[in-house]
Order: structure tokens, then C-alpha cells, then sequence
């Protein structure tokens, strides 16, 4: 162990805007009437979702998890009529490491009930535009990202022309296995780039890639994922849904987890059939959207390192 393992990697400075954006973040909030809530961290269910790894823990000899989000337990306390709330704390992910990433993060999660996708857009737009303190936000569909700059419509191109479009325009060490990973490749590899300074507001992304959005056709009829990803100067921060209220099509989506999980052999976690009786109980139309606050700071201070910005990452824990 070196002599200053001890020190915090983010400097005093850093700290003190850490603490500054946190309470400009619950003054935002109470401004509009927005509670704060608490959930727990510690679950005996986990993600399905097969991108995401859970944090596996031992409590009072059972296995259980760290929550990967605050998602679940927000969604089941907007059952049981809690109204428009956020949560604003710690959450945990297995393999998370690198310069935008660290497996313990701060995550501001909130849900706007009776909103659709759209008006909570326009909500992320400015609690961004306030803390960064820019007027410049552009608001824009997945498919016109796509055609704007690869003369390409992401809804239907057929897989080999996204393919062909991903060998062309990507650097590729390997062969994508569906349009869903040509997708993921031509958004962070060209598009995001190519978005520009700003904040920049996409949605309606494909229906395959819904995960807990609604699916609804757009103006074209084509089935999209009424979701929508916040962007600055082309770093993703936010994820938002209009989120999914039918228990039977949120129980296909866990199971259709599992499978995934199963057939390419990633470890299948406990699923939360809690949600799936929450959803029963009768959850109200609402929108939510998860925004990551370590890398929004580093954003305000012009920070280059996730490390810059947390007081003591996983090296230093």
C-alpha cells in the first residue's frame, strides 16, 4: 500500500461542488413538489436485465443483492400511491470500472405520474439546462439521428444493411450478432460523437430495445419504445420511460430475461415478481427516468475522470 492510499481521489474543490449539485438537485425538487423517498439498497431480488450484472451480498445467511437501481422499490411505492417522487443515492453494478464508471455510483431517479414520455423530456432538459447552465438543447428521434447522419433508418433497414453500414462506418474487431448490437455499435461509435455540444434529447428507439417502456406506433405506425436517452456533448446521462403498467407483459419481459440469461449463459438472478404484483395492484400511468450524478459532475467542473469526482472509488474503499 502506497503512503497516500488514505487520501481521497477527488480533491476538496470537487467535493464541495459534489455537495453543492446534490442540494441544487432537492431544491429543483421542492420547487415542483417532488418527494423525496427512500428504497432499500439491499434486495433478496435483482436485475434481469441481461447488460446489467448484480453486486451478490450475504445477509443473515441468504443471498441477496445490491440494488442496481431504485427503480423496483420506487415503482411498488407508486403503487401504494405515493405520488410524484425521486430518489437520490447509492446505487451498485457488478464490472463497472473505467473512466465513466465505478461499481458503487450516485443515481438520481424520479417519476412524474400522469406524464408521458415527452413532457418528462422536457423536464430533464431543464434540470440540465440549470445545472450546467446552457440554453443550447436539441430534441430529436432516434430515427432522425440515424438518417440525419448515416442516410439510414434504424426502424427498417434490413440486418444487412445495418451490417454492411457497421463494417462501413465502424472499426470492427468482431461480427455483430443482431440489428440490436449494430445499432449499440453505429450509436457509440459514430452517432454519439457526431451529436454535438449541447444537450441533446433522443427518443423513440427501437421496439427491441424497450426494456420497460411502452411500445406504441409512432406518427409513421411503426412500433417504437417510448423512451428517450439525454446526452451531453455526446456523454450519455439520462434514461427515461414512459413506463409500463400491464402485469402480464412486464412478467413476459422478466421471463424473456431469463432466457436470454439462459441461452447465453450469464448468471440468471431471482427476478422481482414484487413489481409483477405491484403492476396487478394497479400501478398509475406515469413517466421515469434515471440519471447518472457522478458524471454530471464531472461535466459542471469539466472533470475527465470518474475519480475526479467520487472521494473514494473501489481502488480507495
Amino acid at each position: 500500500m502506497t503512503e497516500n492510499c488514505w487520501r481521497p481521489s477527488a480533491s476538496v474543490e470537487a467535493l464541495h461542488r459534489r455537495g453543492a449539485l446534490l442540494a441544487d438537485i432537492r431544491r429543483f425538487f421542492a420547487e415542483r413538489d417532488v418527494l423525496e423517498v427512500e428504497v432499500p439498497v439491499l434486495s433478496r431480488r435483482a436485475t434481469s436485465d441481461p447488460h446489467i450484472d448484480s453486486i451478490t451480498a450475504l445477509c443473515n445467511g441468504d443471498t441477496a443483492y445490491l440494488a442496481t437501481s431504485p427503480e423496483f422499490g420506487l415503482k411498488r411505492l407508486l403503487a401504494a400511491g405515493i405520488g410524484d417522487c425521486y430518489y437520490l443515492g447509492k446505487a451498485f453494478r457488478e464490472g463497472e470500472a473505467g473512466g465513466r464508471h465505478n461499481p458503487e455510483f450516485t443515481m438520481l431517479e424520479w417519476y412524474r405520474c400522469g406524464w408521458d414520455d415527452r413532457r418528462l423530456m422536457t423536464e430533464v432538459g431543464e434540470l440540465l439546462s440549470r445545472v450546467l447552465n446552457t440554453a443550447r438543447v436539441q430534441s430529436l428521434s432516434y430515427r432522425e439521428l440515424f438518417l440525419r447522419e448515416l442516410q439510414l433508418d434504424p426502424h427498417t433497414a434490413s440486418e444487412q444493411q445495418l451490417h454492411d453500414c457497421a463494417a462501413r462506418e465502424v472499426e470492427l474487431s468482431f461480427v455483430p450478432a443482431n440489428r440490436d448490437e449494430c445499432l449499440d455499435l453505429l450509436m457509440s461509435h459514430r452517432l454519439e460523437p457526431a451529436m454535438g455540444e449541447g444537450i441533446t434529447l433522443l427518443y423513440d428507439f427501437p421496439a427491441s430495445q424497450a426494456a420497460l417502456a411502452k411500445v406504441l406506433p409512432d406518427d409513421s405506425g411503426t412500433p417504437v419504445a417510448r423512451r428517450f436517452e439525454a446526452y451531453v456533448g455526446g456523454l450519455e446521462l439520462a434514461n427515461g420511460y414512459w413506463e409500463l403498467t400491464d402485469a402480464d407483459e412486464q412478467l413476459r419481459r422478466f421471463q424473456a430475461d431469463h432466457r436470454y440469461r439462459g441461452i447465453h449463459k450469464l448468471h440468471v438472478y431471482p427476478f422481482e415478481e414484487r413489481l409483477v404484483a405491484a403492476l396487478e395492484a394497479g400501478m398509475p400511468e406515469c413517466a421515469g427516468v434515471a440519471l447518472g450524478i457522478d458524471r454530471l459532475l464531472m461535466l459542471v467542473g469539466g472533470y475527465t475522470s470518474i475519480d475526479e469526482v467520487i472521494a473514494f472509488p473501489i481502488e480507495r474503499a
